[in-house]
């Protein structure tokens, strides 16, 4: 079963490969992982789609929450949330389709981002099996390709975020202790 799992994470070097190294070595298939800075450049938000059996997703967060560069980790699946991906895609064909393209891009809420003779690049945002549906009916109007963000998602909980701060490496807390107060 699908499992969306949201992370806040420090913006450091290593955090990602400790991250997936924990979810591939339980044998649990990653669906789609997007991770991007947050207004706090120290820190990123991830977002992790993962292939986990029921009675295992507690599990999943909690090895989460328990690695050195995660700040939190929550299980967003059958939480309050709103989950979004965004796709391009190309599609080539011919002129007498142009028009009903364009219709259809403007019925699902695409827009169009490059044009040429050959056709249209479309950008699309929306829940994933709106997009399925996208790209099913631009298959009829010729050959396409498309790439995908995979998901993002942010919770509408209304709890506050609890961050404790993270652990200080070994030179990091020499540097602290050394430090002369300055008034």
């Amino acid at each position: 079963m699908i499992q969306v799992i949201s992370l806040l994470v420090e913006n450091k070097p290593g955090a990602l490969m400790r991250i997936t190294g924990v979810i591939g070595a339980r044998g649990y298939n990653i669906e789609s992982l997007t991770v991007a800075r947050t207004l706090d450049p120290t820190l990123s938000r991830m977002t992790i789609v993962v292939d986990v059996e029921p009675s295992l997703r507690a599990q999943v967060v909690k090895q989460m929450n328990k690695l050195v560069n995660v700040l939190q980790a929550s299980d967003l699946s059958e939480s309050p949330a709103v989950t979004r991906e965004m796709l391009l895609l190309r599609v080539r064909a011919q002129m007498e389709a142009r028009t009903a393209i364009l219709k259809e891009a403007e019925i699902f809420g695409a827009r169009v981002v490059d044009s040429s003779v050959e056709g249209f690049a479309i950008e699309a945002t929306g829940d994933p099996e709106r997009l399925e549906e996208f790209i099913d009916v631009m298959r009829a109007y010729g050959e396409i390709e498309v790439a995908r963000t995979g998901l993002i998602a942010v919770s509408l909980e209304s709890k506050k975020l609890r961050l404790s701060p993270p652990v200080p490496t070994r030179g990091e807390a020499l540097r602290s202790r050394n430090k002369i107060p300055t008034e």
